[in-house]
Parts: C-alpha cells; structure tokens; sequence
C-alpha cells in the first residue's frame, strides 16, 4: 500500500514538472528574438538605405477601383496663390473689404484720371467702362477739386455690388509740388498738368495707366496693362502718336518747340513705369547733367512755357525729344480720337483690329459734330448696371450707328464696333457659358 502512494506521489510530480516545462517554453517563443548588433561600419563606408524588408505589396482594391487608382493630391506651394483664389479669399463672409490687404499688388491695375470742373459725369462714365469689361482689380486714383470729392465717393458707392467689387478708389487733391500752382492749374485744360507729378505723388505705386476724362474702353483695361511687358530695358513711359500722317499733324506744322518723331505723341492715354520714371535721369537742353524727373518740370515749363499750345503734352512731347528711348509708341487704335476718322481713315491698326480705346477729344461726346462718338458715351452713360449688354449697350448702340452713315466717321462702322463686339461676345461666355456650363441641359 505505501509502494502504490508513492509510485502516485512521484507520478504526479512528473506531470506538474513536464506542464511546467510546457509553459516556459511557449513563454520563451512568444518572446521577439533580439536583434544581433550589426557589425561595426568603416568610416569611409559610405551611408547606404536599409533595402526594404519584402512583403506582400498593397492591398488589391475590389473591380475598377484596382485599374484606376487615383493619384496623390498635389498641394499648392506655400506662398503661390493664383488671382481666382487670392480674389475667393478676399470675399469671404467677414474679410476685409480692402482687396489690397489680401491680392499682392502685381494683380492690381491702377488706373489715374484728374476731374476738375464739369468733368463728373464725364469721368464717371469713363470709370464705368473700365469695370464693365475688365477682369483684374483695379485702384481708381482720382485726383479732382474739394468741391467735387464728395460727389465722387456718393457717386461710386451706388454702383451695384457686382461691380463695386471689382475696384477700389482714392480721391486726391490737386497739388503741386513744384513752381507757382495756381500757374500750373491754368496750364491747359483745369487741372491737366497734375498728370506730370504723378510719379512724385504715387510714391508707392510700381506702375499706372493715366486716361483723360474724355477716354472710353471698348476693351478689358487688362489689355492695354500688358503692353508694360514689351517695354524694353529703357523704356518708362508710353504714348500713341498725335497723327498718323505727319504731313497734315499739328505738330509737324505748327509746333514752336521740339517734339517726339515726325508727328509728336498724345498724352490722353499714358502708361507708365513710375519706379523708372522716379530712378531715371533725364537728359535735356537745360543742362548737360542729367535730372529727376520732379526736378526738371519746372525749369522745363520755364523755359518753354511761351512756345507751348497743348500744356502739359508740349512738355511730355519736349522731355521725350530729348530722350526718346524712355518712350514706347503703341498702336492708335488704343487712343483713337476723331482725327483718326475725320479727315478720311487713317489708322490702319483700327482698321484690322477695331478700336481697343475711344478718346473723344474736341468735346465731341456733348455736341453733333461726330454723332459716332456721342453714340458711344450716350450708349456706356445709360447702360443699366444688371442689364443684358447685348440687349441694353450693343443694339441701341448698333441703331445710333445707323443714324450716322453719313457722316466720315460713320462710314466705317466696323472699325468702331468690331472690339467691343468681341468685348460683349467674350463676357457673354464668361458669365453665361463657363457658369452655366456647355453640357448644361434642360
């Protein structure tokens, strides 16, 4: 009886030490091996990227998702917005309303006009038709009299808001920062001469398009902004020429001073590079040194200013005698104005192109004697903001055009309304077509 208890003390303790065995040993595979490690490297070893470990690749996505996997999303380059999305970030619910705090201000156009006396409504129409067909954001730099100020901002502030948005403006007093200012104002026209201290007044404005009052755009403003990229190194300023025929211009036959080329330029529309026309010495007869620009002004009107008939145009005309690879001449179709027509047609680049800008000099706009160019300020004054600009500007404008046949500028029709056709053609596909989109169906 004792040999049976203790053959069955010694078998149980064999079965407790062989589970025991059992359990350590699933203990110790469960454990991770340790890593062996690695052989020390050579200095002049060079750094070699561990291969990746093989394994089975990705996951192979169910039925046409395993064809056609979608590429990973590029992400803008910090700091590079386009415009589109500079513009969207500038509208939203509580943002400034100030777009210059948000567009950097090489997506900006400035635009420059000086209003005195019964010039309101004439320039608020040329401003009109620069928010009519532009794209970009454009600064309004208004330069008038105190009495006219307010009218200006009461005026500009009921434009509706589609079109508000697209600009912001500045008013400025009429100043002069050189000489007698009461003799500058009577230069010429009032106030005119205000556009040759542009570049001392815009201090931080690169470039600038100055446009008389009288000035309509038939065509984005965009467009003539991008005729600063063909400027040369030495070219800062630009202006279409006074005549396309010399022989029968003012200039070539009347002019007591110097003047640019054969016929002398126009200053009714003038872009300018102020950052060059601020760095830039000035050659002239009053010196042998070079001067500044806001230097040589003065002395400039002092020399001549008893040979001049045009103000500051004669002296534009002078300063670019003297240095005529500052000057870049553009086409006259951007500054087309009743001589082009009135004496017979005579720019040939309206004639290809139509006219891109109206300039209706002479007051032409306010009496009959060239009913094409009243058709078109009248056409532009009246435009209702949310109307159709087919049916509210070009079919009135096209039946004006009738009544005019018989008058030298009226016989060529196409040459006026060619541009802005395409002008209304491009805004209709823009705002319509794009918006709507082309497989759009009822």
């Amino acid at each position: 009886m004792k040999l049976r208890s203790k053959a069955a003390a010694l078998l149980l303790l064999a079965l407790l030490a062989l589970l025991l065995g059992l359990l350590s040993l699933r203990a110790r595979r469960a454990e991770p091996p340790a890593a062996p490690e690695p052989p020390a490297r050579p200095a002049s070893a060079p750094q070699r990227r561990p291969a990746r470990p093989p394994g089975p690749g990705p996951r192979a996505l169910p039925g046409p998702a395993a064809r056609r996997r979608r590429p990973p999303r590029l992400r803008p380059a910090a700091g590079r917005r386009s415009s589109a999305s500079l513009e969207k970030l500038a509208r939203r619910p509580g943002g400034p309303r100030n777009f210059q705090a948000v567009v950097p201000p090489e997506f900006w156009i400035h635009l420059a006009v000086v209003a005195c006396g019964d010039r309101l409504e004439e320039t608020l129409v040329m401003l009109k038709s620069a928010v009519l067909f532009s794209h970009r954001k454009i600064w309004f730099h208004i330069f008038t009299e105190d009495s006219l100020k307010p009218e200006f901002d009461k005026k500009l502030r009921q434009w509706p808001d589609s079109y508000t948005k697209k600009f912001e403006h500045r008013i400025y007093p009429i100043t002069f920062s050189v000489g007698n200012p009461q003799e500058w104002k009577k230069l010429f026209k009032p106030c005119a001469a205000q556009r040759l201290f542009l570049p001392v007044i815009l201090k931080d404005v690169d470039s600038l398009l100055y446009v008389d009052t009288d000035v309509l755009f038939l065509r984005p403003v965009d467009d003539i902004w991008k005729l600063l990229k063909l400027f040369n190194a030495t070219q800062l300023a630009a202006m279409a020429p006074e005549h396309e025929i010399s022989k029968i211009g003012w200039y070539s036959r009347f002019a007591r001073h110097p003047f640019y080329g054969s016929a002398g330029v126009n200053s009714g529309v003038m872009l300018m590079n102020l950052t060059r026309m601020r760095n830039a010495q000035f050659k002239s007869s009053m010196t042998p040194a070079g001067l500044a620009w806001k230097d040589m002004l003065y002395p400039l009107y002092q020399k001549y200013k008893n040979a001049i008939t045009w103000g500051d145009q004669d002296l534009l005309n002078i300063i670019f005698y003297f240095n005529p690879e500052c000057l870049y001449v553009f086409p006259c179709q951007w500054n087309y104005r009743p001589d082009h027509c009135m004496y017979g047609s005579n720019c040939k680049e309206a004639e290809r192109e139509g006219v891109s800008v109206l300039h209706g000099n002479r007051g032409v706009y306010h009496d009959d004697k060239q009913p094409t160019f009243k058709a078109f300020y009248e056409a532009i004054r009246d435009f209702p903001f949310q109307d159709n600009l087919f049916q509210s500007m070009y079919y009135p404008l096209q039946l004006k055009f009738l009544e005019t046949v018989h008058t030298l500028c009226g016989r060529i029709p196409q040459v006026f309304l060619k541009q802005i056709e395409k002008t209304m053609k491009r805004t209709y596909e823009k705002h319509v077509i794009i918006h709507v989109g082309p497989d759009y169906r009822h």
